[in-house]
């Protein structure tokens, strides 16, 4: 892993001493400003700061691994390849420079170079270096030890799948489609040739042997009716018995690209933290820069670590003509939204919308985007092109209704969506966001309170941890006259979500409705403090709980024309 950077503060300090107070300040100054970037993960002004501070502290290789991370996580790689080997100069051990030094080899096709480099348990790690190892054979041309060091790795524990399926993409870049078939006819690919690229690979593999039809196979067997316009390219081709080019590997430089993202994509699977898997993404992008899917990878990763101008920036690099660029304009409008740029993430989807107005993804996407801008109208309409574009038969259907349905009755249109959402319930009927929604709209509506019991049961069943839906529970029995039975869903549901004031009012009603008055108006009283007053579209009324607090739940429902409580009998 990488150098302690808290360590290297405390060494920077100590170096200050020894240099004039102002300079030390200075650097000083600078390295802490870069920490607090690097933290917040503003890796611009990060690399800014490290710089500065460099400039006046050049031989801190505390500075020099921070300032590499920092032009590394941007995917600046040739301003830290200077540095890297600074580094590797000093014999100082770290990751982030060996991962730099490796990149600058292979992208300029330095494979003696690379195989001649010892390996380094503290470097990048053995099973990168062993594959980029494997691929330098490969960029040399000799495809014999290339095979004989793939097979030797293959059989560190855990790595056999792994390697085989880099040993397959190996031998198709140069043609053995054979001996690549042999692998993934095998399943010896493992995991990684069940992913997406994986799968797409065997499938170019059978083309090229000609089997088109066990191509065809493997892809609706692995994707279903899940297509895109990209593996609907390919279908077309393999239907029509048209040659498909081995392009996901071309060569040796983009075998050891695909090293890194499959190593960036399998740290993420695993948790890893957003910061380290995107030091992989960029070396895979910086060798590839026409890798789509390692630049939607750090594309995403930039966005959960609130880089948002960074994500936009990879979303944008996806041409036009890509299968993939509406994959990259989604992601582009979503990180827009983020960023509190809801009018350009409109503008953004409705002309993807012209451009690409067969998918639906698209058209529910701009629809859900309309809807939390309040536009229920143009949210409708969004997801009746949806709708129209969806197979009958998709079970993704039930969202698009549930969607659509969630529009109507912002909208004031009851019967509309009452409609959507039992057409989602026909496709899913277990489904507790839509039986709490429709169930909870039917206890607003005081009306079919039996059938909306039942079903928000049923929807507390599937999610017993959902706060919103057991204060459901606790509303409709509230609503029947069933104070008792309501309190301890109350109860509950306000240890599940102890904040929201919606909920807390709630229990202020049931509290008060089983003579537990005081207790009411404390409740009342942290709803209260909980509202929002700049919300304007919040569900809990503070106007209404102030009353409550002045004269009680009785007088209120008497002043609204509300039927009375319902005597307790059971308190």
């Amino acid at each position: 892993m990488f150098r302690n950077v808290l360590t290297g503060a405390a060494a920077l300090l100590l170096s200050a001493a020894f240099v004039p107070q102002a300079q030390a300040q200075s650097v000083a100054g600078a390295y802490l400003a870069g920490r607090h970037a690097a933290v917040q993960s503003d890796y611009s002004e990060a690399a800014r700061y490290y710089a500065e501070a460099l400039a006046r502290d050049s031989n801190n290789v505390e500075l020099i691994e921070s300032t590499v991370l920092s032009y590394l996580s941007l995917g600046r790689v040739e301003q830290a390849v200077p540095l890297a080997r600074v580094l590797e100069q000093k014999n100082e051990t770290s990751q982030v420079a060996r991962m730099v030094i490796t990149a600058d080899l292979a992208a300029r096709e330095e494979y003696t170079t690379l195989l001649e480099r010892e390996s380094d348990s503290e470097g990048i790690g053995p099973w990168v270096d062993g594959l980029v190892k494997a691929w330098a054979h490969v960029g040399k041309g000799d495809v014999s030890a290339a095979v004989v060091a793939f097979d030797a790795l293959s059989k560190e524990a855990g790595m056999q799948g792994f390697v085989m399926y880099h040993k397959a993409l190996a031998l198709a870049s140069v043609g053995d489609f054979e001996g690549a078939e042999a692998i993934f006819g095998e399943a010896a690919a493992g995991a990684a040739g069940q992913t997406r690229r994986g799968v797409m690979a065997h499938a170019v593999v059978l083309a090229q042997l000609e089997r088109h039809d066990e191509a065809l196979t493997v892809l609706r067997s692995s994707f279903g009716e899940a297509t895109d316009p990209e593996l609907d390219q390919m279908i077309a081709a393999l239907e029509a018995k048209e040659p498909l080019p081995f392009t996901l590997v071309r060569d040796a430089k983009s075998g050891i690209a695909e090293v890194f993202f499959t190593f960036a994509a399998v740290l993420q699977s695993e948790t890893a933290a957003d910061y380290y898997v995107l030091l992989y993404s960029r070396v895979a992008r910086f060798l590839r820069p026409d890798h789509v899917d390692a630049l939607l990878l750090t594309a995403g990763l930039l966005e959960n670590l609130g880089q948002n101008e960074l994500a936009i920036e990879e979303y944008k690099a996806v041409p036009a003509d890509d299968p993939a660029f509406h994959v990259a304009e989604l992601g582009r409008a979503d990180t827009l939204r983020r960023a509190g740029k809801e009018d350009q993430a409109v503008e953004v989807l409705e002309q993807l919308a012209r451009s690409h107005g067969d998918l639906a993804v698209v058209h529910s996407t701009l629809g859900d985007v309309l809807r939390a801008q309040d536009d229920f109208t143009g949210a409708i309409a969004a997801y009746d092109r949806a709708i129209e574009r969806t197979s009958e038969t998709a079970r993704v259907r039930w969202i698009l209704y549930y969607s659509r349905g969630i529009a109507h009755e912002r909208r004031g249109d009851e019967a509309g969506s009452e409609a959507d959402f039992r057409a989602a319930l026909a496709i899913n009927p277990e489904q507790p966001q839509v039986l709490n929604y429709l169930g909870y709209s039917m206890v607003e509506q005081n009306r079919n309170l039996e059938e909306a019991l039942e079903m928000i049961e049923r929807a507390v069943a599937a999610s017993p941890q959902s706060g919103y839906i057991v204060d459901s529970l606790g509303w409709v029995l509230y609503r029947m006259g069933r104070y008792a039975e309501a309190v301890g869903h109350m109860e509950r549901a306000v240890e599940l979500l102890a904040v929201d004031p919606v909920v807390n009012d709630h229990l202020g009603d049931v509290y008060w409705a089983v003579g537990r008055q005081r207790e009411a108006e404390f409740q009342w009283s942290r709803a209260l403090s909980f509202i929002d007053e700049e919300d304007t579209d919040g569900e809990a009324d503070p106007d209404r709980i102030r009353r409550k607090l002045d004269v009680g739940l009785d007088k209120v429902l008497s002043e609204e024309g509300a039927p009375p409580l319902k005597v307790a009998n059971d308190l």
